[in-house]
């Protein structure tokens, strides 16, 4: 079946934390950042700009309704977009692409939280590790919130896939320090991944089977292995979403039930979903 229509219809404002946060940052700042608050990789930035306790501007627009003067700045229409304070030239200055101006943040910025090392190898590698988060987990949470049964597929394919690449992303993490991903605590590897990895439950709650990560005492019965795979990802999951500049980015769960409905049936229209759909890299 073809997606339905463009949703134009979702919540026009963030809920609980975020809405809070949101409004704490609503005033006039040349720093802004346009974004829905439903959005993961909207979520990314909105993270690392606390992380580094930037002030700036949260502007919420609802990207399936592009207003003209949204457009004037990014002509592709995706969120997350950046506006940057005027050069002293007095040109305008946009970015977009969540990795990108993640990495901006971090670099112009020397305050707050470093979230790339000093050290190039392990700055390095953490780019590293970023790709194979947009390229895996990222791709494969999508694969499957959108699987359907009339895919070629099946949900234990694509539960399984995920599962081995979130595995291999685990067995990557040090395993000393605070429980983050690097040995440098916090970082950009933590931040491409939170969003999603604080989405799962919707997967849970819309596929038979859920994602499949054994619980505690499901863990029992696994060999000494796998359960200290399994235990090191929740000591990681605890550790970033106890994050005070994660936590102030989530609305409300329920909001997020009715915004992923139409990617569980695999009938959103946006950039990512059709992507997906058509087996195409993420935009």
């Amino acid at each position: 079946m073809p997606p339905k229509e463009v949703d134009t219809t979702i919540s026009p404002s963030a809920t609980g934390p975020a809405l809070a946060l949101a409004n704490s940052h609503s005033g006039n700042h040349p720093l802004k950042l346009y974004a829905g608050w439903f959005c993961p990789f909207v979520q990314r930035v909105w993270i690392t700009l606390q992380e580094k306790e930037i002030d700036y501007r949260y502007v919420e627009i609802n990207p399936y309704h592009k207003a003209p003067g949204f457009l004037a700045l990014n002509p592709r229409g995706l969120i997350p977009t950046l506006v940057l304070p005027p050069s002293e030239a007095g040109e305008q200055r946009v970015l977009y692409e969540s990795v990108i101006v993640c990495e901006y943040l971090d670099e112009q910025y020397n305050s707050g939280t470093r979230l790339l090392p000093w050290d190039p190898y392990e700055r390095a590698r953490a780019r590293l590790w970023v790709n194979f988060v947009e390229k895996k987990l990222v791709a494969g949470w999508y694969r499957f919130i959108q699987h359907t049964q009339e895919k070629s597929y099946t949900i234990e394919e694509v539960r399984n896939e995920f599962l081995d690449n979130l595995k291999t992303f685990v067995k990557e993490m040090d395993d000393e320090g605070e429980g983050y991903f690097g040995k440098e605590g916090f970082g950009l590897v933590d931040v491409s991944f939170v969003p999603w990895a604080g989405r799962l439950w919707l997967i849970d709650h819309y596929k038979p089977g859920g994602v499949g990560i054994p619980k505690e005492e499901e863990r029992k019965k696994l060999g000494e292995e796998e359960r200290s795979i399994w235990e090191r990802w929740e000591r990681w999951y605890e550790a970033v979403m106890g994050r005070e500049g994660v936590k102030g980015t989530w609305s409300e769960k329920e909001e997020y039930v009715g915004v992923y409905k139409r990617y569980a049936e695999d009938q959103t229209g946006s950039e990512v979903g059709k992507a997906t759909r058509e087996g195409r890299v993420l935009p």
